[in-house]
């Protein structure tokens, strides 16, 4: 069988190849590093819901702010989650590089998603690199938000907790009427018809505004 990382996507666009089965394929020959791409979907829950209630205890127990305004940045939190995300997914996760490690590296990162949508251990972020970039996005969410960080903070990492369990439900659960059947039916189609719109998982807010929603 051949390396599935030597099939990484060309730049231009190429013919889907997508499973459609809760399977897997082997990305790195290190049994160590392998052994953590691969991530149980409760972590995010276990590791970041507790940030955010010590985010949000932060504000409201030294009284610097009213809960009406702990609210208001909890809220512009989760909206600049939700921009985030579809930057994030847009411009790197479907950047298409013309290298060979460049693809190599394109397919680790999104890539093998893309061929196996259903992989269970595969669909939320392995802490090793979701740790490091909450760390970062605080230190900036500091030289922008200073002592309102923590409110604001609280908003973005619960949106993220949503969007990765979101992720994972739109793969293995049934979601069968309302809201929940639209947004599974909307990212799966990001998967099964076309890849370069539908940007947005846990929101399709700014695939509205920047008008790259499925023709």
């Amino acid at each position: 069988m051949a390396d599935p990382l030597d099939q990484a996507r060309a730049p231009a666009r190429r013919p889907l190849y997508v499973s459609k089965k809760n399977e897997t394929v082997r990305m790195f020959e290190s049994n160590f590093i392998e052994f953590f791409s691969r991530v149980h979907p409760a972590i995010p829950l276990i590791l970041y819901l507790p940030v955010v209630g010590l985010m949000l205890y932060i504000p409201l127990s030294q009284r610097q702010l009213s809960i009406w305004a702990v609210g208001a940045l909890f809220l512009l939190g989760i909206l600049l989650w939700t921009l985030l995300e579809y930057l994030i997914h847009r411009y790197i996760f479907h950047y298409e590089p013309k290298t060979r490690v460049g693809q190599r590296l394109h397919y680790i990162i999104h890539g093998v998603h893309h061929d196996y949508p259903n992989d269970a251990r595969r669909l939320v972020m392995p802490p090793s690199i979701s740790v490091p970039l909450a760390f970062l996005f605080y230190g900036v969410f500091l030289l922008i938000f200073g002592p309102l960080t923590p409110s604001v903070f609280a908003g973005l990492v619960f949106g993220y907790v949503c969007y990765d369990m979101l992720h994972y439900a739109t793969h293995h659960f049934p979601m069968k009427r309302g809201v929940w059947l639209w947004l599974k039916q909307y990212h799966l189609r990001h998967h099964y018809r076309d890849d370069h719109v539908g940007y947005g998982i846990s929101s399709p807010l700014w695939d509205y505004v920047f008008r790259t929603t499925r023709k």
